[in-house]
């Protein structure tokens, strides 16, 4: 898309003049013939760069320029002033006014499209330059928005299970430390964090008289509790920002010895974050106050895990979660 260039001239042959310079060089030209109409065309343009005359009756060049920048729409058109004035107090005048540049008249045409090449090109450069900076902008409020919507869910999951309530967020931070413990960094934490929230939204496929039963539950309501993770990951993977945290909600149910559910995964074919997770889930579970028994202490529940290193867990795993939790 070529560059627009807005010209100012109260007189009609010193804008054709311009014009005949310019229109070579595949620049878009617009002109106005006074100050309003220049302020009116500069935001209806938004031009690249505008040419402004000086001496026009009414409101001059100088009026025209501090208007320009005190309009927030247009303030940062670059501005060529153009004038038969070769003084230094109309030159200060002018760039305390704000313009970018200062011909003077008669103008060399070939000066004149080289310092419009070089402002024009800086232009676009700046606009891209913008245009990035408000993408990026975008993606950041729009991940945070992604983000705050996960922290929601989580906490709808929580206050639909009174007695699980805080579980969610205290996995999530645990999960966090351990996961960065064990060399995790920052780009994939965030996945952790994300997983972690949602590692039990497929709970929101279980019905409430198996979710909520007070009792032990029968082999046919374990059958369906069971599926919470297909579930979860039936919900999860067409989100594609979501995809690369879905490994903690499909699989922290899978065991070391391959006897978990929903694959019945062995070893270090459970993804890593999901080994990471599995242990602070149990670990949250067994100290926490449920109403078919009370709270294991952690002497109780250090013992339990590290019997189930090789078995529930991952060996190496538990050792470093032992590590983190004794410091």
């Amino acid at each position: 898309m070529p560059s627009t260039i807005l010209i100012v001239d109260d007189d009609a042959g010193g804008r054709y003049t311009l014009e005949s310079i310019l229109e070579e060089q595949g620049y878009r030209i617009e002109m106005a013939e006074n100050g309003r109409e220049a302020l009116e065309k500069a935001r209806q343009y938004l031009p690249d760069v505008i040419l402004l005359d000086v001496m026009m009756p009414g409101m001059d060049g100088f009026e025209v320029c501090q208007r320009i920048r005190k309009d927030p729409i247009i303030a940062e058109i670059p501005i060529v002033m153009l004038t038969a004035l070769d003084d230094r107090k109309s030159f200060l005048t002018g760039l305390e006014a704000g313009a970018d540049d200062y011909i003077t008249k008669p103008y060399d045409r070939y000066e004149l499209r080289a310092r419009l090449l070089g402002i024009t090109r800086l232009n676009r450069y700046k606009k891209l330059l913008d245009e990035r900076a408000n993408l990026e902008d975008a993606h950041v409020q729009l991940l945070a928005a992604y983000d705050a919507t996960i922290m929601g869910w989580s906490l709808a999951l929580d206050l639909r299970d009174k007695e699980t309530e805080g579980h969610t967020l205290r996995v999530t931070e645990l999960a966090e430390k351990l996961a960065r413990l064990i060399g995790i960094g920052d780009e994939e934490l965030v996945h952790v964090r994300r997983g972690s929230l949602l590692h039990d939204i497929g709970k929101l496929g279980v019905p409430d008289s198996i979710l909520l039963k007070p009792d032990k539950l029968t082999d046919e309501e374990w059958k369906i509790m069971r599926n919470h993770p297909q579930y979860a990951y039936n919900m999860i993977y067409p989100i594609e920002y979501l995809r690369p945290a879905h490994d903690i909600p499909y699989c922290h149910h899978e065991r070391w010895d391959g006897t978990g559910y929903p694959r019945g995964l062995k070893g270090e074919e459970i993804p890593l974050t999901a080994r990471i997770f599995a242990i602070i889930d149990v670990w949250d579970a067994l100290t926490s106050d449920r109403p078919y028994r009370p709270a294991w202490d952690n002497k109780k529940t250090f013992e339990h895990i590290r019997n189930q290193a090789g078995k529930h867990f991952d060996p190496q795993v538990v050792e470093l979660f032992l590590k983190l939790m004794e410091s």
